[in-house]
Order: structure tokens, then C-alpha cells, then sequence
């Protein structure tokens, strides 16, 4: 079992904090250039910062340094448009904005979860929330519905 495959939700938290951490130390930097200050408000502010970061990104790559050397992890999130044989067409978006249509090739051994249940490809319906995670041994898609309202 590859490392990879073996620690895929540790390496997803970690890329989600690198990138969380970039963001935070983006508005700290903004922050304090602006005079304004988190002074007292301590880790919740962070905290949030972060969440409000995560929750906005659509498209990034971390590099992570393993036992064999640096890889690079890619992910993608947004809504599927629609799913023929291997290629995954997925509209990057949160839930205001639209970046781009991108179609994604997904290898056959892609590990695919549906409302944290195994899946395949194929019963991925349009409109679904995805996250698209490709590592260099792994491919991991999450898929869910959004709630109503």
C-alpha cells in the first residue's frame, strides 16, 4: 500500500492547511500594513481567517516533502457538469462565484467517495459538489450534494 494512498486524508488536511496557512499569512500581511490589528482576538481570528480562505479556493497545488523526495498535490472543487468514461468535466466555483470549466482525466484506480460511501465515477450526477485531489501515486474524488437553501 503506498504512502499516498495510505495517509490520502492526512495529505488532503495538509494541503488544505498549507494553503490555509499561505492565505492567513496573506491577510496578516495585508493586515498589518494597514495598521489594523487581531491583537487579543488570538487563534479564533486566525481560525476563521482560514475557514473563510478554504472555503473560497477553488484551484491550487502544495508541494509536500516525503521520504522519496518533494510531490506535488493538486486539487480542484467545484460542481460536475457531466461525466463520460474517465474525463470529468467540473465548473471550479464556490457558492457565488464561477472561475472556470475545467475537464479532468481520472485515472482507474482514482479512489471515488459519494456522501463518504465508495463509488465510481459513473454515478457522479451533475450539479454534485466535488473535490478533486491528485497526488502522484492517487487520485481521490469527493463528491456530495449541496443542501437545499
Amino acid at each position: 500500500m503506498s504512502f499516498i494512498y495510505k495517509h490520502s486524508r492526512l495529505l488532503l488536511v495538509a494541503v488544505c492547511c498549507a494553503a490555509l496557512g499561505a492565505g492567513a499569512s496573506v491577510i496578516a500581511s495585508a493586515g498589518a500594513a494597514t495598521g489594523s490589528s487581531h491583537a487579543g482576538k488570538g487563534r479564533a481570528a486566525h481560525a476563521g481567517a482560514l475557514r473563510r480562505f478554504a472555503a473560497r479556493s477553488v484551484q491550487g497545488s502544495v508541494v509536500v516533502y516525503t521520504k522519496k523526495g518533494f510531490v506535488t498535490v493538486t486539487f480542484n472543487r467545484g460542481k460536475v457538469d457531466s461525466v463520460s468514461g474517465r474525463q470529468l468535466t467540473i465548473t471550479e466555483s464556490t457558492k457565488k462565484a464561477t472561475y472556470k470549466t475545467v475537464t479532468l482525466s481520472i485515472p482507474a484506480n482514482a479512489l471515488v467517495r459519494d456522501h463518504r460511501q465508495t463509488a465510481t465515477l459513473s454515478v457522479l450526477e451533475p450539479g454534485q459538489r466535488v473535490t478533486v485531489i491528485n497526488a502522484p501515486k492517487r487520485t481521490l474524488v469527493v463528491a456530495r450534494t449541496s443542501r437545499a437553501g
